[in-house]
């Protein structure tokens, strides 16, 4: 089957090149199985471009947008807590320079630009680097009646420009580019790219400051997601070379674990000031009972703006999990010793180094 454009007069365009539609779901499915799914979500767009109804395309470009788009999206939008809180400090930013150009960095669904413009905001740009994230927040905020207010600019903000991309510096940046393990999303680099290039010398950043805390925790349960041993009579830990040596998401209170510590302050970073250098602190940790240590976990608590608060903390219902570090192999800790910590961070990723011990598991 080939497909064609249909033209609008003989003075028009000359027509689009026919569209072989069995040849551009083989391309399509092709750059699928390779992995990339942003030009596979293109492929697949050519043809409901001139068939809208084609099942095979249709299924196509969802897989790959699945694949494109996390899924933890859909339950960051239904974590009231945080949308509450964003809210709440975007209007009272707002309110006290309503003449703000509001910049949101990673803009998703383009809900915090649309709470900008909804709290009084006159100029919103909203920029989103994820193609069909971007597309769809045009749409989003198009429905929601603020497209007069909200721009959405289809790039990274690395990439936006003055006046290009924004008529001028903007007065208020708002993201939430955080994983569970904060630095994640690259937070540092884009919020310090975004002071030299595109805010105002006085701008209001939200977040403005963090904290990260870490514990000393005994898991096996955690251990076994990162570590295998010996199994219906085979050993198999040379698996183990493929385990994650830094951080996994995941829930704490749904694995049995026992604290070995009390939660202990990691780094602190000012957004207003903090750029992306790497670095190390020396923790000395003093555990409260005796036990196997199998991990850290850690967590963030961050400040959007004065007196409002957001925290990934176990026991917190917040859609952002703990970030847990198993150690390759668990060491025996006893209370009233102290453990030797060193945790680090290259701008992007927070980790923890913990000596080996004489005595392992």
């Amino acid at each position: 089957m080939t497909l064609t454009h249909d033209t609008a007069s003989a003075s028009a365009p000359a027509p689009a090149p026919a569209i072989d539609v069995a040849e551009f779901l083989a391309w399509g499915n092709d750059l699928h199985d390779q992995g990339r799914y942003e030009d596979a979500a293109r492929a697949y767009r050519l043809i409901l471009g001139v068939d809208r109804n084609n099942q095979e395309a249709l299924l196509g470009h969802n897989r790959a947008v699945r694949h494109a788009v996390p899924r933890w999206h859909w339950e960051m939008l239904h974590d009231e807590e945080r949308a509450e809180r964003y809210d709440h400090a975007i209007r009272q930013a707002v309110t006290a320079n309503p003449d703000a150009l509001v910049l949101d960095i990673g803009a998703g669904s383009g809900l915090l630009a649309m709470m900008a413009a909804r709290a009084g905001a006159r100029g919103v740009i909203a920029c989103e680097g994820q193609p069909a994230v971007a597309e769809t927040a045009v749409e989003v905020v198009r429905t929601a009646g603020y497209d007069d207010t909200v721009r959405v600019v289809p790039k990274m903000s690395t990439r936006m420009t003055v006046p290009g991309d924004l008529p001028r510096r903007a007065d208020l940046l708002v993201t939430e580019i955080v994983d569970c393990g904060l630095l994640g999303e690259g937070i540092l680099g884009t919020i310090a790219h975004a002071r030299e290039h595109l805010l105002a010398p006085d701008a209001t950043i939200m977040p403005y400051r963090a904290r990260v805390y870490a514990q000393l925790i005994e898991s096996v349960h955690l251990h076994r997601k990162n570590h295998v041993g010996k199994l219906h009579g085979f050993d198999l830990a040379p698996f183990n070379r493929l385990s994650t040596l830094e951080y996994f998401d995941s829930r704490l209170h749904r694995h049995e674990h026992r604290a070995l510590s009390e939660p202990v302050p990691v780094f602190d970073f000012d957004f207003r000031t903090a750029d992306a250098s790497p670095q190390r602190t020396e923790l000395r940790v003093r555990p409260t009972s005796p036990g196997r240590l199998h991990a850290i976990a850690f967590w963030f608590e961050m400040d959007l703006v004065p007196g409002v608060t957001l925290t990934n903390a176990p026991g917190i219902a917040s859609h952002w999990k703990q970030a847990i570090q198993c150690l390759p192999v668990p060491q025996l800790v006893r209370s009233g010793d102290t453990v030797a910590v060193t945790a680090l961070h290259d701008g992007r990723h927070i980790r923890f180094e913990v000596p080996p011990a004489e005595e392992t598991a």
